[in-house]
């Protein structure tokens, strides 16, 4: 994935901090956002983070992990 793919969240994934559902449960699957960044090194060193996928949902961002994605359509 690189940053400005379009991707689609094709898991299950519960986020308590989503800025319209704030402290309650809201599943982020079937939500559709852009690639910001792919975070791979830090500092120049490679890191290898758990999270490593940046997401923009508009104004919200998220962290999620490679397989948790689909390219949309």
């Amino acid at each position: 994935m690189q940053p400005g793919d379009k991707v689609v969240v094709s898991a299950n994934v519960v986020v308590f901090n989503h800025p319209q559902h704030r402290g309650e449960a809201f599943d982020m699957q079937g939500s559709s956002g852009e690639v910001v960044s792919v975070l791979n090194e830090w500092k120049g060193r490679p890191i290898s983070p758990t999270l490593p996928v940046i997401v923009a949902f508009g104004r919200y961002k998220a962290h999620f992990r490679s397989d948790e994605l689909s390219f949309a359509d």
